[in-house]
């Protein structure tokens, strides 16, 4: 109900509130910000490289042409729109709900979920066999990138880390709500965030990072289906079938799904209205974050038809194909420069992969110990970066974890720029 979580929002009442804004360095002042914590590390997540490139980074269908399709910006404008939505309703601290949604994706690989899998693959690879648990999923890649790889000019020009606050930290890499749940709160006590080993285990530190869990979920449903049906890939059965599971969860008469246009009616507004709504009125910090058993059924039937029918569509599947040649390919020719980096000296001609060359022999300066052979300037200084040395050119298995991160940076345009260098002659 309205205004019903006031007194749970993260706010100086709050007992975890010094928890939530702790930051693992000092932040700078300026003296004269008008920004809370929270809408600081909104604004700076917002002018981060990795926010940027989620503009061309895949949402569903990979590197779209069409400008209307859904790209993972308009996603994660969405999940902004639709928490912010939840929280200003419910009286949750809008700022930090806002951060946690602009960068719970800054993570995520390129081409989707599918390079996200691909990704793991390569990673968890050990003599030919897949090692266990995963050990590449995006949740958890956008904290890495928020801890370690994402930097801003400090006052001095000085390139740093993001150094976010630990709620908005906590809400990336729980931020995951693929896994069905009948309510959702918040945990009680503060973790070592890089202790989750698995995605959607572990629930969020704040009622905030809750919101943006199931937001995330409210905000991809009807999107895709719109995609879908401006592809051409749904059909007239598949249209029937949307239609008797609106009519088999939320009743044949209910608003705005009348059994006449049901299946046309489900997309993005119609079911980003009805989600918020529903869930707004049967949330209550007693009983916690839910929707209705008729609108949790719904979300549920609604997700097995998206893979069913859009996301398991044969067309998709091809260009997994394409996708899985394209970041194999990558890998395989960053990783032969392994025993070259260890002397200071990448094999690479700029002429020839001028979309790899100077971007990959950067990222080794700015994030390990790499040092270019044949110079006497210390270039992460030169650069202007402080940044912590995460990775290991003398160690295959760290050299292997930092060739997947680079790659999980890239954009599916970058990402196919440099595979066709690779293979044209």
């Amino acid at each position: 109900m309205k205004d019903s979580f006031r007194n749970v929002r993260m706010d100086s009442l709050n007992k975890k509130w010094e928890t939530a804004i702790h930051r693992e360095m000092p932040i700078y002042s300026r003296g004269n910000d008008l920004r809370s914590e929270f809408e600081r590390d909104y604004t700076r997540l917002l002018h981060c490289r990795a926010y940027r490139r989620l503009r061309h980074k895949t949402q569903v269908f990979f590197s779209p042409s069409n400008d209307h399709a859904c790209t993972r910006i308009e996603h994660v404008g969405h999940v902004a729109s639709v928490a912010q939505t939840i929280a200003r309703y419910l009286s949750l601290n809008e700022d930090l709900t806002r951060a946690i949604a602009i960068g719970h994706d800054i993570g995520h690989a390129p081409f989707g979920h599918s390079g996200e899998d691909i990704l793991n693959e390569l990673l968890s690879e050990k003599d030919g066999v897949a090692s266990r648990p995963k050990r590449f999923w995006h949740e958890r890649n956008s904290l890495f990138f928020a801890d370690y790889i994402e930097t801003l000019d400090d006052p001095d020009g000085i390139k740093k880390t993001l150094n976010l606050t630990y709620a908005v930290r906590d809400g990336l890499i729980c931020h995951c709500g693929e896994i069905e749940q009948a309510q959702t709160r918040p945990r009680e006590n503060a973790m070592n965030l890089y202790e989750i080993k698995r995605p959607g285990i572990v629930q969020p530190f704040t009622w905030e990072g809750c919101v943006v869990k199931l937001s995330d979920k409210i905000a991809f449903l009807g999107r895709d289906i719109e995609d879908a049906k401006m592809y051409r890939l749904l059909d007239m059965a598949s249209y029937r079938q949307l239609r008797e599971i609106v009519m088999t969860t939320l009743g044949r008469n209910n608003k705005g799904f009348s059994s006449r246009r049901s299946g046309r009616a489900v997309n993005t507004t119609v079911l980003i209205n009805d989600f918020v709504v529903d869930l707004c009125e049967n949330s209550t910090p007693e009983t916690g974050l839910q929707f209705s058993e008729n609108y949790a059924k719904f979300i549920i039937e609604l997700k097995k038809f998206c893979f069913a029918n859009i996301y398991n569509h044969w067309r998709l599947q091809e260009f997994q194909r394409y996708a899985q040649n394209v970041l194999e390919t990558i890998f395989r020719t960053l990783m032969r420069t392994e025993p070259f980096a260890k002397n200071g000296q990448l094999p690479f001609n700029a002429n020839d992969y001028p979309s790899l060359a100077k971007p990959f022999e950067e990222w080794l300066i700015c994030h390990s110990n790499y040092k270019k052979a044949n110079t006497t300037k210390n270039l992460r200084e030169f650069l202007r970066y402080d940044t912590p040395t995460i990775f290991d050119v003398n160690n295959s298995e760290s050299f292997k974890k930092c060739v997947i991160e680079f790659m999980s940076g890239m954009s599916d345009n970058y990402a196919i720029q440099a595979f066709k260098e690779i293979i044209s002659f």
